[in-house]
């Protein structure tokens, strides 16, 4: 008996260990502090009505979705040219969904965008170790945790060097902030002279006013940045996950932000908006994300405990 034990001890010890090594090679030092400080992910197999889903998610994914409306949106200012606010989303009188809003003027704030891809911080780390006024999760990244897409960090190129930009970009210098709809130029031209930039996916308002997205079933908790008419930087996080994209890109142009550009950031877990100015603290990170494959859908769940993802990717704003 005790031989059995000792060889069935070893050959965990083995699978363990060769789960590890394939970590590591797939995924670098990212996918073993995924597996080790978070647990890792599963993605099981759901239907329409799960109970697993949140009520908004089961109400998206009906045969009678109601016509969606802008709540009652009040702005704070916590400081000259930030103010945070909450815009809700309304389907027959009822709050669905939730949008965590920040407005920032590029003219009292700089912006600055991160990658680790160690993925060992999560938002809480982020907003400690910078010391920003704002964090939000940033664009795409890969099983290694670098960045999926065009990327400037304080001047340093990261990202893939040739890459197609179809969607838009987000730059910043010293002299201010704004996005770029890249269906009239290239990534390369947008990026020139700006210290901080990243391209991202899907466009939800384009510079002629349209969405480039995909009607589709697949929810989660969404980030955006935007552009308003007075060139503020606006920054949004949903609370829930009732939106598409492009149910998202159609509320965005119905609602009172008066966005002249939108572009989509990572969603999901990673959705994360955290703030912490004059007294004012946010600290908010998704839960959701649902996905559709050959038309079955599968929603995302930790495989051990609830920790929040790590962020290798983030954009954070300082006052000047």
């Amino acid at each position: 008996m005790k031989r059995i034990l000792s060889w069935s001890l070893a050959v965990l010890l083995a699978c363990g260990a060769g789960l590890i090594v394939y970590f590591y090679a797939t995924t670098g030092i990212y996918g073993l502090n995924v597996l080790l400080r978070r647990g890792g992910s599963i993605w099981p197999a759901v239907v329409a009505d799960d109970r697993r889903l949140s009520p908004s998610m089961r109400l998206a994914l009906s045969d009678h979705v109601p016509a969606i409306a802008a709540g009652e949106l009040s702005w704070d200012q916590i400081r000259p040219g930030f103010q945070v606010g909450e815009l809700p989303v309304l389907a027959d009188g009822h709050e669905v969904d939730r949008i965590l809003l920040t407005k920032v003027d590029p003219q009292y704030f700089r912006f600055a965008v991160r990658n680790e891809p160690s993925g060992d911080r999560d938002l809480q780390d982020w907003m400690k170790e910078t010391g920003a006024a704002l964090v939000i999760n940033g664009s795409y990244y890969g099983m290694k945790g670098r960045p999926d897409t065009p990327f400037l960090s304080d001047g340093a190129e990261l990202g893939p060097s040739e890459y197609d930009g179809a969607h838009g970009a987000f730059v910043a210098s010293a002299d201010g902030a704004r996005l770029v709809d890249l269906a009239g130029s290239t990534w390369q031209q947008a990026f020139a002279g700006a210290d901080n930039a990243l391209v991202s996916y899907p466009i939800l308002i384009g510079a002629d006013g349209k969405s480039r997205t995909k009607p589709s079933h697949w929810l989660a908790n969404r980030s955006f940045v935007g552009s308003d008419d007075a060139g503020h930087i606006v920054l949004g996080t949903t609370r829930d996950a009732f939106f598409s994209l492009d149910r998202l890109a159609g509320f965005l142009r119905r609602s009172p932000l008066h966005l002249s550009l939108a572009l989509n950031l990572d969603g999901g877990p990673v959705a994360c908006q955290g703030v912490s100015l004059g007294g004012f603290e946010r600290d908010f990170c998704g839960d959701w994300e649902l996905a559709v494959r050959d038309n079955a859908l599968y929603l995302l769940q930790p495989l051990i405990g609830r920790r929040r993802w790590a962020l290798p990717i983030v954009l954070a704003v300082f006052p000047k």
